[in-house]
């Protein structure tokens, strides 16, 4: 079976997803598409090679957003019915928004859109599903109250990205999660994985159950559901 999953820029079920997407390519031919932020947060959390490893080859591509330009050719695929079944998880509520209201301004946007056209199936997994308090998980993170800033910082020196502000912060957007500088650190200063709640917002949940009145879409709680529906 020949499968779209396309990642948005969103931390929460993200490692989820991507063993969900490990064990659909293992029996189906899956095209993987990222949008910018969904790219950079894969680096972040240090899941970008994990992904990248489960493509190659046709129907197995990995389609970046900022390589698709603005016409984003490939989701020609959907609407031309290429596809059995579109898979969007983890979805950012900025992505259920725009779905909602009909936008299709970038590659996963055009995605869902195209499949719509094409009769593909879609699955969405929402990040927002219910209003409330919701624990996620943080990429590495500079713990300032435990930074001794030493100089030199070894943490800083030993990160293959140089992504580390020696007592200030981590440039996430250099990170690639390697974990290289959390084992540095004497300190245990930088953390990785770390539990944060965060409040899901009214308007973002409402916008999600407007999701399950699209034809064609269905929403699901967690990646862990994706296999029921193949």
């Amino acid at each position: 079976m020949r499968i779209a999953w396309a990642f948005t820029g969103a931390g929460h079920l993200l490692l989820e997803s991507v063993v969900e997407l490990e064990k659909l390519s293992l029996e189906h031919k899956v095209t993987v598409f990222l949008s910018r932020a969904g790219e950079e947060v894969l680096k972040m959390y240090g899941l970008f090679n994990r992904v990248k490893k489960v493509t190659g080859g046709y129907y197995r591509e990995l389609a970046l957003e900022r390589e698709q330009e603005y016409s984003y050719p490939i989701t020609g695929r959907l609407s031309m019915g290429r596809y059995k079944l579109l898979i969007v998880s983890p979805t950012t509520s900025n992505t259920v928004a725009k779905i909602v209201h009909g936008i299709a301004d970038n590659l996963i946007t055009n995605a869902v859109a195209q499949a719509g056209k094409g009769k593909v199936k879609t699955l969405i997994i929402p990040v927002d599903l219910e209003e409330g308090d919701v624990d996620t998980v943080l990429p590495s993170k500079l713990e300032l109250e435990k930074c001794e800033n030493c100089q030199p910082c070894k943490a800083a020196a030993a990160c293959p990205q140089d992504a580390i502000i020696p007592g200030t912060e981590i440039n996430l957007l250099k990170c690639s999660g390697c974990g290289t500088c959390e084992l540095t650190c004497p300190f245990q200063a930088i953390s990785g994985g770390k539990i944060i709640t965060i409040y899901m917002r009214y308007l973002d949940v409402e916008n999600t159950r407007k999701l399950t009145h699209l034809n064609g879409v269905s929403v699901l709680e967690n990646p862990n559901d994706i296999e029921k529906h193949i």
